[in-house]
């Protein structure tokens, strides 16, 4: 049976006022489109999960696994790479020696080593990868998103499991996933489910030259090493965005400042006065999120106190995974943090000096201290961590010489290895294992709809579930069983 939306109301005027929160960032395209409300969609979560949030960590680009979480010491040279593991505090279990801090808290956290999927392509690998979907009813490959595609896992949670605190179920963090082409990868919205079911964005990235990569400020580089950057690297990172529209003269200027300092005023008026005419659920979930303080400051990462900066790291990626950690403590359902836009984690070249001096390092003390943060204020137990990118990497290096000085590694959607933690996860687990060569799946092969499962699984979506599309046709959520042997 579909489960009644619990949001409160707010009338007209309320819903003009509350069409300022626009300008605050918060993802225009789902702000601005009013729809009405008398649908009941999703289905009623199950008793099984323990988990009421997940947070997921995508790595767009694709981390290398034999350069991570399965590193293959007795490969050839040509495999092998420049790592070496080291023990991790759960015997048996080895990992790079350029992720020390979460080697030393392996009981929280679990390894699937068999993650695979038939596409080598990066647009196609995050579709699958996003939606749980490992076959795409319509895909062009154009990087741009349709509403014929399959919804987001995101959008799915958001729609199956109930919002809390009337807060949006779903949101993506720091930025939209953006091809340094400029199109937009699809797999991360609403699709079938209607825009109405995309994740609520709050964009705190400002790139310049799409080429710059890494956790600026701290850990910038440049793509392409043998061409020149066109402008300096990033360095600003604000959620929500305030930047002056350039037409956009002083007079109009001071006017939206009126209008921001009007809203900052009637935050408690215009949590009253939604019990009026019942509404769309976006606007009103916008309302909540100007109403709250804990989001307010959750957005607010960079003017944290100096011990949780310092633990977090002072860059694009502790920035994002300390928001995720205050989204779910203000009791958002789902959040998904794209660490590293524009591809990051492609190494194809000088691979080794990027992901020991740029990418490996904040990423290890971040998830760190997101894994401290969540076991020290009781969330571990339910809030699911996962974190993968697109597809893991070639086993053989290779050099593409005439973009970079040293190898690398190439798409490889064969195998890659997924991290999880928290809503129940066994921690100090290694499910499944890769070939010799971590080039196949050697036991236990899971796929994308399985991975989606375990989600679902965690959060007490029942088996039988469905979604409806905007004809109203019901579509299963699971495609797959969930992880035997994770939870």
């Amino acid at each position: 049976m579909p489960f009644p939306w619990q949001h409160s109301t707010v009338n007209r005027r309320t819903a003009v006022q509350a069409g300022a929160v626009g300008m605050l960032g918060l993802g225009m395209n789902h702000l601005s489109a009013l729809r009405e409300a008398n649908a009941t969609p999703g289905t009623t979560p199950g008793n099984g999960g323990t988990a009421k949030s997940c947070i997921y960590i995508f790595l767009s680009g694709g981390l290398a696994q034999q350069d991570s979480f399965d590193l293959k010491p007795d490969a050839p040279n040509t495999i092998r790479g420049e790592f070496n593991p080291i023990a991790t505090s759960t015997p048996g279990i080895d990992i790079c020696e350029h992720l020390p801090m979460l080697a030393q808290r392996s009981q929280h956290w679990s390894l699937v080593r068999s993650l695979t999927h038939p596409t080598n392509g990066h647009t196609l690998g995050h579709y699958f990868m996003l939606t749980g979907r490992s076959i795409a009813p319509v895909f062009k490959g154009d990087r741009k998103p349709r509403p014929t595609d399959w919804p987001s896992i995101s959008s799915i949670v958001g729609n199956a499991v109930p919002p809390r605190n009337n807060l949006p179920p779903a949101v993506m963090l720091p930025e939209r996933l953006v091809h340094w082409s400029g199109g937009v990868i699809p797999g991360a919205y609403g699709g079938q489910m209607g825009s109405h079911r995309d994740p609520f964005i709050i964009e705190a990235t400002h790139y310049g030259d799409p080429f710059w990569r890494g956790a600026y400020p701290e850990y910038s580089f440049h793509q392409l090493p043998k061409n020149n950057p066109t402008s300096d690297p990033p360095t600003l990172f604000q959620a929500p965005s305030l930047k002056l529209p350039g037409e956009l003269t002083s007079r109009r200027f001071d006017g939206r400042l009126s209008l921001l300092d009007s809203i900052d005023a009637q935050r408690s008026g215009l949590e009253r006065s939604a019990e009026g005419v019942r509404y769309d659920q976006h606007r009103e979930s916008a309302i909540s999120l100007l109403a709250s303080e804990r989001i307010r400051r959750a957005i607010d990462v960079t003017t944290s106190d100096e011990k949780t900066q310092e633990r977090y790291g002072r860059n694009s990626f502790g920035w994002s995974l300390l928001m995720a950690y205050r989204m779910v403590e203000s009791g958002v359902n789902m959040v998904q943090v794209n660490l590293g836009n524009n591809e990051a984690w492609d190494t194809h070249g000088e691979a080794f000096w990027r992901l020991r001096e740029k990418l490996l390092p904040p990423t290890d003390r971040a998830l760190s201290a997101l894994l401290d943060d969540l076991s020290q204020s009781g969330l571990l137990d339910s809030t699911m961590i996962v974190m993968g990118g697109e597809f893991g990497r070639t086993p053989k290096l290779s050099l593409l010489a005439d973009s970079y000085k040293e190898p690398g590694r190439d798409h490889w959607g064969a195998v890659q290895t997924l991290f999880f933690a928290g809503g129940g996860v066994k921690g100090g687990n290694v499910i499944g294992s890769s070939d010799k060569d971590g080039a196949y799946p050697a036991s236990d092969p899971q796929k994308p709809e399985n991975m989606a499962a375990s989600i679902y699984s965690a959060l007490g979506i029942p088996a039988s579930a469905t979604w409806q599309d905007e004809a109203d046709r019901p579509h299963n959520i699971y495609h797959g069983e969930p992880i035997a042997g994770l939870v």
